[in-house]
């Protein structure tokens, strides 16, 4: 636990692999978005997180816990903020039965891919980063 605490807690790998996890939620709903095009009354779905993440990055007052049983101190932290799913308020009918526009939506899916793929490479070279480190190999 503190191996980890020291090397990976205080490295950027838990924000990257908190990035890839709501890139793969997003996917996900994305993807039902699109197998439900046609289905007549769906409500498209989305992810909505980045607002959530802003406001843990722009909070200056931040207090150090040193026991997790303490109460945090300012806002949560960049690793405490969470994605959530929501129903889009957009009421048009962009497919003629329901609010999913296909277009969009395979654009959507699109420039997820590519965050997906781009926040894969940032965690396979910090881990790259960390192997070397750890062997004393300069990079």
């Amino acid at each position: 636990m503190i191996l980890k605490n020291l090397l990976i807690g205080k490295s950027d790998i838990p924000i990257i692999s908190r990035a890839l996890d709501v890139y793969a939620m997003r996917q996900k709903v994305i993807s039902g978005n699109i197998a439900n095009v046609n289905t007549q009354g769906y409500h498209r779905k989305e992810v909505v997180f980045e607002e959530e993440l802003n406001d843990a990055i722009q909070n200056t007052l931040k207090g150090y816990r040193t026991n997790e049983k303490h109460f945090p101190i300012g806002q949560n932290s960049i690793l405490d903020a969470q994605p959530e799913i929501i129903d889009d308020p957009n009421q048009d009918l962009a497919s003629g039965v329901n609010n999913v526009n296909i277009d969009q939506e395979i654009v959507d899916q699109v420039k997820n891919e590519i965050r997906f793929m781009y926040g894969a490479r940032m965690l396979r070279g910090s881990f790259s980063a960390l192997r070397a480190s750890i062997l004393g190999h300069p990079q």
